[in-house]
């Protein structure tokens, strides 16, 4: 699924990009947002996997509304900008001075503002060995100990 006029425009206005910016395209800014697929709001993850092949195979879930982790998307794109501000350096000439450094911290912060601010995710543990019912494997889970 590709990512919505919306949320293009969202990720510009994350990221300080101007509407006519040549580096940042729509069609890069939509591969940002692409690389961060999130749970939706109705539970659905945006692909599901066919486990009749082997290995089990990913597929598109039909059922998952876009929804995309914009902050993560923003991270990167404000860590890229650092990356290119990262030779600028600080100068002193006749008494004033320069500090073009302030600009990679600038942009440093901002990365580290929306990875803050990034979806949590998430990782659902399964309990093993499962139980069977001739009992070899018996889950005792956190039971006290037992002083003999």
């Amino acid at each position: 699924m590709a990512a919505t006029a919306a949320q293009l425009a969202e990720l510009r206005r994350m990221a300080a990009l101007a509407a006519g910016d040549t580096t940042y395209t729509d069609s890069l800014l939509t591969t940002y947002i692409e690389r961060y697929p999130h749970l939706d709001e109705r539970g659905e993850y945006p692909y599901t996997y066919d486990g009749s092949t082997e290995p089990p195979t990913q597929e598109d879930n039909d059922s998952w509304i876009p929804t995309y982790d914009l902050h993560a998307a923003a991270r990167d794109v404000w860590q890229e900008k650092a990356a290119d501000l990262a030779d600028k350096f600080d100068a002193n000439s006749d008494g004033s001075s320069l500090k073009r450094s302030q600009l990679y911290e600038q942009a440093m912060k901002q990365a580290r503002y929306h990875a803050s601010r990034m979806m949590a995710r998430t990782m659902t543990a399964h309990k093993w060995p499962k139980e069977n019912s001739s009992g070899n494997f018996p889950w005792i889970g956190n039971l006290p100990e037992v002083d003999d």
